[in-house]
């Protein structure tokens, strides 16, 4: 490390930039579960580990259970958590991949299940681990151990291993005033580490407690490590809408401090949690580079034998194999941040989106490079490679101008020479159920299958004849492309011009970190099909309704049909096509859609057996003996009915409701009429605590562009937002925010008053207005306000989100509260 706080690479002097991920097999609830599953751990490490390398992770990071390798005293404890974990080190080091070691964790092993780890951790607590004289002997004491231990498959001491670069005392600790004591604890820690001997930077977490980071910043360690949760943790449900202004950017409040930037800066965790768009990463990317970071990594990558049920952090959701297109994006993030440069900044969005060769695009679901050598995205693109002539990288998901591919997997191309191309194409992955709910090893969220698909390379280079061979273990193929097209299942293949020879290459080859024969591969889920399916909110009458399911476990010959009926009118079945692998519709005429409700199933014709959706029953609806009541059901309204935005009785799982300031919270309660209400609540500070009579105090945000689409004729009728609320205080400052796809927000002022009853804003009342991030990103020291720039009017068919946000107040004696019923749109 440089004297300006700059990591740099000892032989060359370049700076670092490195980038990848957490990953925790060898420990706590993953290591269980591989248990439970009778998975062999060595076998799964070598295999997670291999996908990794696939996705050019380059940095790897890992807070220790110490609370499972030591003693309560801090020994370090010769057993098989410790042994995997050398196992591990070994495995990453083969494949190119730098270590930076957090070898005290201080949490217990539990989560998500009972706590059974008998390490020093599990009794001492975080606030004390650094005020309990016998706390900190044992951690000195381990520090030693664990610099010193000998990995047995490396032969190196951790403190010598020339792929560990760097050690981060601690994870998320937790401090309070006064300041002197942390800042003697920090150093004490950092101390232990040096004298063991070992000369590499010592970091140091300064971002969990913000309140004393001038401590850390007084700290005689190297470097600072910090986390990022943009928009919280734990929603219990995926979360839609436009977040790229979330992660626009880290401004650090103390940027400018010396002392901040004579210290190296890392980042231990990040994760756009409880998302699945593939658009996150590459934006975080970006954001940490501007922000000064030589070192990013994911928390936390799933292990492949457990990544089908999303049971190790419900939160996190990230596989190669289960998120195919969020995996991609991590790829392209890492390209991001070793290339965008330390300090570089590209503005502000929406302007930022489109930075060196990258492109996001929250609209397409897509994260795009584009450059001579490498041709990465995440969704289905026009956009052709930039110099194809050049192109020796390729991966996707989706189709685009050099590649068309009919499943849902990832795949990868690899220039080996002149007209000589390694294939990887991974098995279809479609989403069964939402991942993010609670999570259950008997509850798969993502099915795979291994189907034949159509592929078609348009590579000059290649030809329109070119050879595909087989190069996996088990992988027979020998065929010829035609027209540039071919049949290919799961697996790794050769591809190769007309007149290559492809003798040079086989299984064993080695390309840069891996075997071109090596392919890993979850086999198929065995669950026959499952369908995925919301009904739409609303339908409008007098016109054509479009269905669309996604429908997985299929095979070619399978068939199936949409049977409507107007309750109890007309029924009609109608075939379902399929417009892309897993995604069928079909369109209900008009006849059917007058004024009432509509009731459907879904019914798939597997050979001889009838299935029917919801629940997967034998037999289909006309059936004289189908008993069963499951349907979906679409109410039919005509012109001019209100249309929910917000339903309290309805959407408690579909929104986010949460207190921003001290002694805030959320409820649900019932009104006079014995309706459901959402009800914010502030209560008076407690004893010695600051009140809070600035700022948002609660919020609640609903995504409600899925209940436009019913009504794409009629939008523009919609004139007025009617919400159904009250409020316990006179004179509460409430809003509410409708923001665009483009996060752009327009908000109005709404006056409440002690009774429930109807307020009405019309449409033309909204003014452009700074959007609330929330949830609230942590660190606490993020922006909380996004504004964008140059709004014009509000056009609500480009709406899907609103913000009904309550400013704090004084609060003296009872809880002040808000309770909304309804928003429609009318």
């Amino acid at each position: 490390m440089d004297k300006k706080g700059v990591l740099r690479w000892q032989k060359t002097q370049q700076e670092v930039a490195l980038f990848g991920v957490n990953y925790t097999a060898p420990f706590a609830y993953s290591y269980r579960a591989h248990q439970k599953l009778g998975v062999n751990l060595e076998q799964a490490i070598r295999q997670d580990v291999y996908h990794l390398s696939r996705l050019g992770v380059d940095a790897f990071r890992v807070h220790v259970w110490d609370v499972e390798v030591t003693d309560t005293t801090g020994n370090l404890l010769e057993n098989e958590h410790l042994r995997l974990f050398d196992f591990l080190v070994n495995e990453l080091k083969q494949r190119g991949i730098k270590l930076i070691l957090t070898p005290i964790a201080y949490w217990n092993n539990g989560y998500p299940e009972k706590d059974s780890g008998t390490g020093f951790s599990s009794i001492y607590s975080k606030s004390e681990a650094y005020t309990n004289p016998r706390a900190i002997a044992a951690q000195e004491r381990y520090l030693t151990q664990f610099l010193n231990h000998r990995n047995p498959y490396t032969k190196n001491l951790n403190r010598e291993d020339p792929d560990i670069l760097a050690f981060e005392v601690c994870n998320e600790p937790r401090y309070h005033q006064p300041e002197a004591q942390v800042t003697s604890f920090a150093d004490r820690m950092a101390a232990a580490i040096r004298a063991t001997g070992c000369r590499k930077p010592v970091f140091y977490n300064v971002s969990e407690n913000p309140d004393v980071y001038q401590a850390i910043l007084n700290a005689k360690v190297d470097g600072l490590t910090y986390q990022w949760y943009p928009q919280g943790l734990v929603s219990n449900h995926t979360l839609r809408g436009n977040f790229l202004p979330y992660v626009d950017q880290y401004p650090i409040p103390y940027r400018t401090d010396a002392r901040f930037l004579s210290k190296a800066k890392m980042v231990y965790e990040f994760e756009s949690a409880d998302i699945i768009q593939p658009v996150m990463y590459p934006f975080m990317a970006r954001s940490f580079r501007e922000a000064g970071f030589q070192w990013a990594t994911q928390f936390a990558y799933d292990p492949l034998a457990i990544a089908y049920a999303n049971t190790e952090y419900q939160t996190h959701y990230l596989n190669l194999a289960y998120t195919p297109a969020k995996a991609i994006s991590l790829l392209i993030a890492g390209k991001a941040f070793r290339s965008v440069g330390r300090g570089q900044s590209f503005g502000r969005y929406p302007q930022d989106s489109v930075f060196g060769n990258f492109h996001i695009s929250y609209r397409l679901g897509l994260s795009e490079l584009n450059s001579p050598e490498e041709f990465y995205y995440t969704a289905n693109t026009n956009t052709a490679p930039r110099q194809p002539a050049k192109l020796q990288h390729l991966a996707g998901v989706g189709s685009s101008p050099a590649v068309s591919y009919g499943g849902t997997g990832a795949y990868f191309l690899d220039k080996l020479a002149p007209g000589v191309w390694r294939l990887e194409v991974l098995p279809d992955a479609v989403a069964i159920r939402d991942p993010f709910e609670k999570a259950s090893l008997s509850k798969p969220v993502t099915q795979i299958s291994w189907n034949d698909q159509p592929l078609q390379v348009s590579l000059s280079e290649l030809g329109r004849s070119f050879s595909i061979k087989g190069l996996n273990e088990g992988n027979t193929t020998q065929t010829q492309a035609a027209d540039g097209r071919a049949t290919v299942r799961p697996g790794v293949y050769l591809l190769a011009a007309s007149g290559k020879s492809t003798a040079a290459f086989t299984a064993q080859t080695a390309f840069k970190y891996i075997k071109l024969g090596e392919f890993v591969a979850p086999k198929p889920t065995d669950l026959g099909p499952q369908v995925r399916h919301t009904a739409p909110a609303q339908a409008a009458a007098g016109q054509p309704l479009r269905i669309s399911a996604t429908i997985s476990g299929l095979a070619p010959t399978d068939s199936v049909f949409l049977v409507a009926q107007h309750y109890y009118g007309q029924t009609r079945t109608l075939p379902m096509t399929t417009r892309s692998y897993a995604a069928l519709e079909a369109t209900v005429p008009a006849e059917l859609l007058y004024p009432g409700q509509l009731r459907y199933w879904l019914v798939v014709k597997k050979g001889g057996q009838t299935l029917t959706f919801p629940g997967g029953f034998s037999g289909q609806p006309r059936d004289w003996d189908f008993a069963h009541a499951e349907h979906y059901e679409v109410p039919i309204v005509a012109a001019g009915a209100p249309l929910p935005l917000f339903q309290a009785s309805r959407d408690q799982e579909r929104i986010e409701a949460h207190g921003l300031a001290p002694m805030t919270w959320t409820d649900y309660v019932t009104l006079p009429d014995g309706t459901l209400a959402l009800r914010l609540v502030q209560g008076p500070p407690r004893p010695n605590q600051p009140a809070q009579a600035t700022g948002p105090a609660a919020s609640l945000r609903a995504f409600f562009g899925d209940k436009l689409a019913g009504h794409a004729t009629d939008l523009a009728g919609f004139k007025e937002v009617v919400v159904r609320a009250r409020s316990s205080q006179p004179d509460a400052k409430i809003s509410l925010t409708l923001t665009t796809k483009d996060a752009v927000a327009y908000a109005a002022p709404l006056a409440l008053g002690a009774e429930v009853r109807e307020i009405r804003l019309p449409l033309s009342a909204f003014r452009p207005a700074a959007l609330l991030l929330m949830p609230r990103p942590y660190p606490g020291f993020l922006p909380l306000h996004y504004q964008a720039p140059g709004a014009g009017s509000l056009k609500i068919s480009e709406a899907e989100m609103l913000h009904l946000t309550w400013e704090a107040a004084t609060v003296t004696g009872s809880p002040l509260s808000v309770d909304v019923e309804s928003i429609s749109l009318q």
